[in-house]
């Protein structure tokens, strides 16, 4: 059995348009025209145990409305889902100790008290014992390098602390189930790189199934091997991060450096020379082409230094976005 299974997943808004000024107002108290917001239209995936998966989309595409659905938070309008054999609507207690969920806009510490405070009280709640909590609490907080801020009140840490504390706090209890929404979100690039760092050994040290979403590709890059694309509540990718690059890799740019003087007519015949140099050049050429001309390059011309790239995984998904909207 899949640790989480969504089928036909549906949720949508209603709301009230309400006109300006007071005559709109007025009118409003008899008569109100009603609306309806599709944030998720029949979404369907599997996702197995320990797998580490990232899940993106433009602002308002669904991502967050999906994960508060899967974690209890919001019932869903229609559609069937079930994480670790439960049904997250029915929000039972014993499913509640197994998940966690952290959002990077919203705080669960308190932010007048010491996060120390908190983490003891979250260890009563989920009813970890003493000596695996303090051993649980010492060695995450060495690894996020927090342990000397831990009896400073919430509200005076930096942000990239302050996160790193809300993620102790949320697996603490070592879920089973772990629901991420945008945690490096306003983070520096160096706490950036220290959560997920963070992540990453933990989802292999203790297999926890987790769903990422983040509008930084370099995390889900990082962490995630498998993608799904949401956009207009619909999903339009799963799969590997490696295919979806793949099948939007068409051409390769080879920057190439040489030993001696190279004229660019000599090297027009192995594609587009897109800057040139005498003893520097970047060729743009097909992908299924490039180890060939690559080859013939290297064979023919002086080359001390080589260097291939192809398209990002950030320009492949601000391409699916632009070409959904």
């Amino acid at each position: 059995m899949k640790t989480i299974s969504v089928k036909n997943l549906n949720k949508t808004f209603t709301y009230y348009k309400k006109p300006e000024g007071l005559k709109g107002s007025i009118k409003a108290l008899f008569r109100r025209e009603k609306l309806a917001k599709h944030a998720v239209r029949d979404v369907s995936f599997e996702i197995g145990k320990g797998e580490f998966v990232g899940f993106i989309g433009p602002n308002g595409a669904g991502k967050t409305t999906t994960l508060k659905m899967l974690s209890g938070i919001l019932y869903p309008t229609s559609g069937q889902v079930s994480v670790l054999g439960y049904n997250p609507s029915k929000r039972e207690n014993a499913y509640k100790m197994r998940i966690s969920i952290v959002m990077g806009q919203k705080s669960q510490l308190n932010p007048v008290l010491p996060p120390i405070e908190g983490f003891n009280l979250y260890q009563k709640i989920y009813e970890i014992p003493e000596t695996i909590y303090r051993k649980r609490l010492k060695d995450m907080a060495e690894m996020l390098e927090v342990a000397d801020v831990l009896n400073v009140e919430v509200r005076k840490l930096s942000l990239g602390q302050r996160m790193k504390c809300e993620l102790m706090s949320a697996i603490l209890h070592k879920p089973d189930v772990l629901f991420l929404d945008e945690p490096t979100i306003g983070l520096d690039v160096v706490s950036q790189k220290r959560l997920r760092e963070f992540l990453k050994q933990y989802n292999e040290k203790y297999e926890t199934t987790i769903i990422l979403t983040s509008h930084y590709m370099d995390d889900v890059q990082d962490l995630c091997q498998r993608l799904i694309v949401i956009n207009e509540g619909k999903i339009g990718y799963d799969g590997p991060i490696d295919k979806l690059i793949s099948d939007y890799s068409t051409e390769k740019t080879v920057s190439l450096e040489f030993d001696k003087r190279v004229a660019r007519r000599d090297l027009e015949e192995y594609g587009e020379v897109a800057s040139e140099d005498p003893y520097q050049a970047e060729i743009v050429m097909p992908s299924e082409d490039a180890p060939a001309r690559i080859a013939a390059i290297i064979k023919k011309f002086p080359v001390n230094d080589i260097n291939i790239s192809g398209v990002t995984l950030e320009e492949v998904v601000a391409d699916l976005f632009g070409q959904k909207a």
